[in-house]
């Protein structure tokens, strides 16, 4: 196996053993992007030579017999949305072509001090909302890798890097996780600080991660969920033990509720079929439930929420440069120019009157299962696929990841998408290692 195609948890073992360097894996992996990222376009800011300072850093801190971290010389890309005191963040828009931030988001001060290499910054879509960037599908360049986490979920996929970072507000670490066949997590709303992060909407705004297991995401995802008083959404806990509970078996065998949905009838043929082979497979552990009627508003409750929020956030790129712009955003901001403040509220208050509805289903069940995706990776690029699938979760801040476990029609990856209640992140991915081995041992 090749360097650039070790999961994260076997490079950062071999990392802090000694039995390789990270100039050698930071420099693997670049070779990597030189030779398939002019194909797939993942990177929007990538600078091979402070790469290697930083890797060449972690090397003489090992050999000084320095502390190291839980990611000690490991190469991570960053969204970029996310500020970087060392790297441009450029936010996927013309109007901040060439900003500099002064300081690093929270979450890279996080990896940084875990002894993470930032490895560059990935493509993100306009402002992260919905008008692609240049990232095609490592799987299938004629198609979308989804977004806004474009790059993030490409760069993974294509072995570039082992793990990345993301953000979602709609569906945006869910479905192009789904799309590029990669693990994607999306944690509680809250879990990991979003300070230092372009501001879409904060009741949904969440920052998600991507790698090639459970393991993988668990590991980056336990580094940056460190409480941060600078964002409001944070709260004083302790640092959910996610690695190690991933890792256990569960003391019983799951239950799952198979939950289609109002976007159900999105869903591709090849997707319907796959589900309900999977539903079969778990047998008596999984029920076809439906959940009340509320949720079926919670499409226009969301978009309720996050076009105000655009409007808000987004003034100022509206004002200096509303022809920049793609019309799809304007058309979004212009609505949100239009809501009336107490739609505003009355939206926001839905999503602690939907999670109510959501703790009886989790009394029961320890997950609901449901399409991370209609189906396939749509085909052209003019469109990051429908992220219908990823709505209601997002508004309820529930954690969820999706499992690279089925293939389309066309041999494109589709992906099952677990839902946990919010603050059980480590249950969920429990869960998902649980499934994940469940079907492989079944593949055998």
């Amino acid at each position: 196996m090749t360097l650039p195609s070790l999961s994260a948890l076997d490079a950062v073992r071999l990392l802090r053993d000694g039995e390789i360097k990270s100039e050698d894996m930071v420099g693997a992996c670049l070779d990597r992007i030189a030779e398939v990222d002019g194909e797939i376009e993942a990177w929007a800011h990538l600078d091979r030579d402070h790469a290697l300072v930083q890797a060449r850093m972690m090397d003489a801190r090992r050999a000084a017999g320095g502390a190291l971290g839980p990611l000690h010389g490991l190469p991570v890309g960053i969204k970029d949305i996310i500020d970087t005191g060392d790297l441009p963040t450029e936010n996927g828009t013309v109007l901040d072509a060439g900003r500099e931030p002064r300081d690093d988001a929270t979450v890279v001060g996080l990896l940084r001090e875990a002894g993470a290499v930032i490895m560059g910054k990935t493509v993100t879509t306009e402002l992260a909302v919905y008008g692609p960037g240049k990232t095609r599908n490592p799987h299938n360049p004629a198609h979308t890798p989804g977004g806004s986490s474009s790059g993030s979920a490409a760069a993974v996929a294509a072995h570039m890097v082992p793990l990345a970072v993301g953000t979602q507000t709609n569906g945006s670490v869910i479905r192009p996780a789904a799309f590029c066949g990669v693990y994607g997590f999306k944690p509680t709303h809250g879990l990991i600080s979003r300070f230092g992060i372009l501001r879409q909407s904060p009741p949904l705004d969440t920052v998600g991660v991507f790698g090639r297991s459970v393991e993988d995401i668990a590991l980056i995802a336990q580094t940056i969920a460190a409480y941060d008083d600078r964002d409001p959404a944070c709260r004083l806990r302790a640092r959910p033990r996610l690695v190690e509970t991933a890792r256990q078996d569960p003391p019983m065998q799951p239950v799952f509720a198979f939950v289609k949905t109002a976007a159900w009838d999105e869903t591709a043929s090849d997707t319907r079929d796959a589900f309900a082979e999977l539903a079969d497979f778990l047998g008596g552990s999984c029920d076809e439930i439906a959940l009340p009627a509320p949720f079926e508003s919670a499409y226009d409750i969301h978009r309720t929420i996050m076009c105000a929020d655009f409007a808000k956030n987004f003034a100022g790129y509206y004002r200096r440069g509303a022809d920049k712009l793609s019309a799809s955003l304007r058309d979004m901001i212009e609505e949100g120019q239009r809501t009336l403040a107490v739609d505003y509220s009355v939206a926001v208050d839905w999503i602690e009157l939907l999670n109510a509805g959501l703790d009886e289903v989790f009394g029961r069940y320890d997950a609901i299962v449901t399409p991370a995706a209609p189906g396939e990776a749509p085909a052209g690029l003019e469109s990051t696929g429908n992220p219908g699938f990823c709505t209601l979760w997002t508004l309820c801040g529930t954690p969820a990841v999706t499992l690279p476990l089925m293939q389309g029609d066309t041999g494109l990856p589709i992906g099952v998408q677990l839902v946990g209640r919010r603050g059980d992140d480590a249950r969920l991915l429990r869960t998902a290692r649980w499934l994940v081995e469940q079907v492989e041992q079944a593949e055998e």
